[in-house]
């Protein structure tokens, strides 16, 4: 009776945190949909995958910030995982509580040994609880005389530390007296966190990697790496040849190390891809596992197949001639999760995706659906998977014409031509500069890199020859691989 009739003044609590919550009651999931808009409330949440949102910790807040709101005034005391102060997903949500509360303070308590993280000195900085996720200690606080239009104020503090000082710290401060830092609430990311807010604005003027390439995916997840990777073509025929011809008992107890009951990769569904569409030659496809580390698959594009999440409306596109910038979207650490491929790949190429975030693929050109009709040349005409808005305004810039395809000769202020190939070895080049990752490092962390436009023709040039150089040795085609430095 006081939950449902009485004013609620205070909600105080260290909700559950679980990322695949049970929760799914149509009330809460009702308010949930709040915290899936843009900043502004108006636009669903531009994101692939919201998941997160539905954590049970945010769901407890956005519980708690009904009754307030309901009360009209009040506050909300939490202690909870500490990723929503600046994980991009959560924006619409960071935008919502600043239109609610007047104020709101926020203490991260740190200790992600996720994330590996340490204190500024490179000292150890421990968790306040035995979990690896970090947490933080938030206050919202609603006092009914903020306008309705005016967004609330953010105050951060960062504890860094062990775990007996940071207990300490907690035991002998007040909210009064702690040196909490104003922030200003700055667009499209409403951080709840500490930034260099001067470098941000420098940083916002370049274009997000998944604005320039349209189309965009994560990597392939097999749901049975040892059965799906083989060193070679004829081992990988061997094992489909198996599934092929074995019952579904047969198939489990010859590879009984495989889990056969997840979702996606049940026995049946993977004999059953098999037996449509055959032991075909064309199948069999050479594929990036890990960095520096091809192996052969068997490709039919289909889901709950053979393999368990193919990406088929990426990764169609790499099985033609064809490349493919792959790059995570966060990084719990040092960012350095870029790299480049002609083949289909994994979801973890670019590190754990626990910690580092999925590989996702940009490909380069985009390739028409294959058809039984013949065209008068019968040929393929492929299209750049590029926003030809910001291509434009390179061009622009430059002072260059853009030529959707390759042309004979290098790019050079003579020929006033420039390639999609010499944006993608632009990229490349910029996103391997020590100075860009150590000057933008906070906000590579958090969500695809923006990349600068190009100062000028020379500056654009001199770029794309090292980043071609760079391509060329990733790929192992550059002669320079061969030139060994061990005996």
């Amino acid at each position: 009776a006081i939950k449902r009739d009485a004013p609620v003044m205070v909600v105080i609590g260290n909700p559950p945190y679980s990322g695949e919550s049970a929760n799914k009651g149509e009330w809460i999931m009702n308010l949930m949909e709040d915290y899936k808009k843009e900043p502004g409330g108006k636009e669903k949440l531009k994101e692939k995958n919201s998941k997160w949102i539905n954590d049970d910790y945010v769901k407890f807040m956005r519980f708690g910030q009904h009754f307030i709101d309901k009360n009209g005034s009040g506050v909300l005391a939490f202690i909870n995982p500490h990723g929503f102060l600046d994980n991009p997903t959560f924006r619409g949500m960071r935008w919502n509580l600043l239109k609610t509360y007047d104020k709101i303070y926020t203490i991260d308590l740190h200790g992600n040994s996720k994330k590996k993280e340490t204190a500024p000195d490179g000292s150890a900085d421990q968790n306040v609880f035995d979990i690896m996720q970090g947490v933080s200690i938030n206050l919202f606080v609603k006092t009914g005389k903020k306008k309705e239009k005016d967004l609330g104020q953010v105050f951060h503090y960062d504890l860094f530390g062990k775990r007996e000082f940071k207990y300490d710290f907690l035991t002998r401060n007040f909210i009064k007296n702690i040196a909490f830092k104003s922030l200003p609430n700055i667009s499209p990311n409403y951080f709840f966190q500490d930034k260099d807010f001067d470098v941000q604005e420098d940083y916002d003027k370049g274009f997000l990697l998944n604005g320039l390439f349209q189309l965009n995916g994560s990597g392939i997840v097999s749901k049975r790496d040892s059965l799906a990777f083989q060193n070679s073509k004829s081992e990988i025929i061997e094992k489909v040849k198996d599934i092929f011809e074995l019952s579904p008992i047969e198939i489990k107890n010859k590879y009984s190390k495989i889990s056969w009951e997840s979702r996606d990769g049940k026995v049946e569904y993977c004999k059953n891809n098999v037996v449509e569409y055959g032991i075909k030659d064309e199948l069999f496809v050479e594929y990036n596992y890990r960095l520096f580390d091809k192996k052969w698959t068997y490709y039919t594009g289909v889901s709950k197949g053979f393999i368990g999440w193919p990406v088929k409306q990426v990764m169609k596109h790499l099985l033609n001639d064809n490349l493919s910038l792959i790059c995570s979207r966060q990084s719990s650490s040092e960012w350095k999760h870029i790299f480049i491929s002609k083949l289909i790949g994994d979801f973890n190429i670019t590190g754990n995706a626990g910690t580092n975030g999925s590989g996702y693929y940009f490909p380069l050109y985009l390739y028409p659906e294959k058809t039984d009709q013949h065209s008068l040349l019968d040929e393929v005409v492929r299209t750049p998977n590029l926003n030809m808005e910001i291509v434009n305004q390179m061009a622009e810039q430059l002072g260059l014409y853009f030529s959707p395809e390759e042309f004979d000769g290098t790019t050079t202020v003579e020929t006033n031509q420039f390639t999609p190939l010499n944006i993608l070895d632009y990229i490349y080049a910029v996103l391997h500069s020590p100075n860009y990752r150590e000057k933008y490092k906070e906000f590579l962390k958090i969500d695809f890199p923006r990349v600068p436009y190009p100062k000028n023709p020379r500056q654009f040039i001199d770029l794309v020859e090292l980043g071609s150089q760079l391509r060329q040795i990733h790929l192992l085609e550059s002669p320079v691989v061969e030139d060994y430095i061990t005996q």
